[in-house]
């Protein structure tokens, strides 16, 4: 988040539920997604969140679907800071959520309170028992590796994650810090954590991620899995299916697009019924006809997006 000179939207601005549900509707029922995942900023902030979960979570697979959830409910997920998830997470689960992604990214209170600027670890920690609690389908851990800033904490996270039973995925640091000092130097790739993690517990490949954008490991001594998101040394693009829906109505194809298309605007054209849905599928498939084959951060042509991870959604 920016230290200073946050802009609020007007309530106005934001979809509403049952917008966001018709969107969701459309890319199941037409294009037999079979995924969800509620992002931010911090989805727990919004006020009644667990209503739209239950709406979410009454979404099927369509039967005619070549995915393994054809006929059934979809995927649904969530991310999320952890601050106020002791609050929520029960209702949650009850309301039909299925993963949840906890980020974390130091143990050190200090190094929390610089990187997040809220004093809040023990409730992210809190908020992490609880989610092991809640009986979700899979609880994971996100963390962000920036050099010279948590980048000696890999192994202790890791071995939080040991710990617990939960996977950590460890993220490279990517060009959409809402402050944009980011530099190459301060990422550690890949390479770098896995290296750093098997020094002190083996580790074996599992198998290709595909779609997935994370690559993961097994520990050879059985305590469980660690996954790396490599966005920036070994982009994933050319496997990416991803799209991404802000909370003020527009579609993203990329998190690093410089594009956005208004949904927001079709839906609230006065239009209904087939034509409405019409509508919301050319401007959809035009979207996704441009999405890119590559971000190109690292190359001449990269253009940093106008929005923040903050204002995207992680």
């Amino acid at each position: 988040m920016p230290a200073e000179g946050m802009v609020w939207l007007p309530k106005s601005e934001i979809l509403t539920f049952e917008e966001i549900e018709h969107v969701a509707r459309t890319f199941v029922d037409a294009y037999a997604v079979d995924g969800i995942r509620l992002t931010g900023g911090e989805p727990t902030v919004r006020a009644h969140l667990p209503v739209l979960v239950e709406k979410l979570a009454r979404l099927r697979v369509p039967s005619a679907s070549d995915s393994p959830l054809a006929g059934r409910p979809i995927d649904l997920a969530l991310t999320t800071n952890g601050a106020t998830l002791v609050n929520c997470v029960d209702e949650l689960r009850e309301a039909g959520l299925n993963r949840i992604n906890i980020s974390l990214d130091t143990l050190r209170r200090d190094r929390f309170l610089e990187m997040t600027r809220r004093d809040e670890l023990d409730r992210v920690l809190a908020g992490i028992d609880a989610a092991r609690r809640a009986g979700f389908s899979a609880v994971k851990i996100n963390a962000v590796v920036e050099r010279g800033k948590n980048d000696d904490e890999i192994v202790d996270l890791a071995e939080f994650g040991r710990e617990l039973g939960v996977e950590v995925r460890f993220i490279e640091f990517m060009p959409l810090d809402a402050e944009g000092h980011w530099v190459n130097d301060k990422v550690v790739s890949q390479d770098e954590i896995v290296d750093r993690i098997a020094e002190v517990h083996p580790l074996e490949s599992v198998a290709a991620r595909g779609a997935a954008p994370a690559d993961r490991w097994r520990y050879l001594d059985g305590r469980g899995t660690v996954g790396v998101i490599p966005s920036v040394t070994k982009p994933f693009c050319g496997d990416c299916d991803r799209v991404r829906l802000t909370a003020d109505g527009q579609f993203r194809t990329c998190l690093f697009a410089t594009t956005e298309f208004d949904l927001r605007g079709i839906l609230r054209s006065g239009r209904d019924g087939d034509e409405l849905d019409r509508a919301l599928r050319d401007e959809i498939e035009r979207a996704v006809g441009t999405k890119w084959a590559g971000h190109q951060i690292n190359q001449v042509t990269f253009v940093r997006p106008r929005r923040s991870m903050s204002q995207i959604g992680g």
